[in-house]
């Protein structure tokens, strides 16, 4: 399949280099879902899946913002804006290390979590009893950050960090998620997280209920479309990368000290700040992958531990080989600490 950007080069931004594109404004960059095609067929596709599931008067509108999210109230979906072209894309990941929804998967993955905030907004769902016994109540104030629990069986897994954890809502977004996904193989996938098979037995005849139905909440409103940002890309990207990197715990000494050492016997060896670089982007990848947690995050850590190495004037002390798989294993547990201690951010 196709990217979700067009590879145009027929903006009058996409050659400048980062430090001129930063200093644009949202609304100055001219981008619109229509001039789209390959996100437009994502758009469909999901559009095909709610009526194959039998949702047949329903589609949420969809358009570019800043980043996906359905709004409270609003039947619609907010796609980020870097998807439309891949100039955008390559800023992202240069910014914040990982482009969130940059593969057809990831993309479709996504859609049908909003797509679940959508549908509940367009038949105020939440408002229902049997929906505030099984989530909660939608209305709680959303947390800055959360701890999921990984050995938890009372939510289903979608995206990535547990987000079925992170609040009511996110809870039937996810589970409805999961109900979309083409195949229908929920009920064999859960058939033992039985407080999970619940909530998708719910959604199930929740939408058998209301999918041929119009929906009560009609509105088109489109809210903080790129059309209207004034913000700078770059005032964007400080604010996101502080939300990803400002809380992260510090590394302890001692960790380093298992791998490294500032003993002179090995002066000869290289130095432990040169070793972590060399494998930085595939640990940060990895653990990435393995945690949830994102890819800024992860550098965020990595970059600490880097420094203080420099700071201590640490020597490899192990082989490589030995360094890099203890290395992931190290951020990998810091990583799990920093989720279990509840610092997990709340992004979609």
């Amino acid at each position: 399949m196709p990217p979700a950007a067009t590879n145009s080069t027929s903006t009058p931004w996409a050659r400048e280099r980062d430090d001129r594109l930063l200093d644009r404004r949202f609304r100055d960059l001219g981008l619109s879902l229509e001039d789209c095609p390959a996100l437009m067929g994502d758009v469909q596709r999901l559009y095909d899946e709610l009526a194959q599931a039998g949702i047949t008067r329903f589609r949420p509108h969809c358009w570019l913002s800043s980043e996906w999210f359905s709004p409270d109230g609003v039947p619609g979906i907010a796609i980020p804006f870097y998807l439309a072209h891949t100039r955008l894309m390559r800023l992202e990941k240069s910014q914040m290390l990982a482009v969130e929804g940059g593969t057809p998967r990831q993309r479709l993955m996504i859609l049908r979590h909003e797509a679940g905030h959508a549908v509940c907004n367009a038949y105020r769902l939440h408002r229902r009893k049997r929906f505030r016994e099984l989530f909660g109540s939608a209305s709680e104030p959303y947390p800055d950050s959360y701890k999921p629990d990984p050995a938890s069986r009372d939510h289903v897994t979608h995206l990535p960090a547990w987000y079925a954890q992170a609040h009511p809502a996110e809870d039937f977004a996810e589970t409805f998620a999961v109900w979309l996904t083409p195949g229908g193989r929920w009920r064999k996938a859960y058939a033992q997280w039985p407080n999970a098979l619940r909530k998708l037995a719910y959604v199930d005849e929740a939408m058998a209920e209301v999918g041929a139905q119009a929906p009560t909440v009609r509105t088109r409103r489109k809210i903080e479309p790129v059309s209207s940002l004034n913000t700078t890309l770059r005032e964007h990207y400080r604010r996101k990368r502080w939300f990803y990197g400002d809380t992260f715990p510090d590394f302890y000494d001692r960790d380093l000290l298992k791998l490294f050492s500032a003993d002179p016997k090995y002066a000869h060896r290289p130095p432990a700040a040169a070793t972590l670089r060399s494998f930085q982007k595939e640990l940060r990848e990895t653990v990435a992958r393995w945690t949830g947690t994102h890819a800024y995050t992860i550098d965020q850590v990595l970059r600490d531990m880097i420094d203080r190495c420099k700071e201590l004037k640490l020597r490899l002390a192990v082989p490589v080989h030995q360094a890099k798989r203890e290395a992931t294993l190290m951020v990998t547990v810091q990583t799990m600490n920093y989720i279990h201690a509840g610092h997990h951010p709340v992004a979609l």
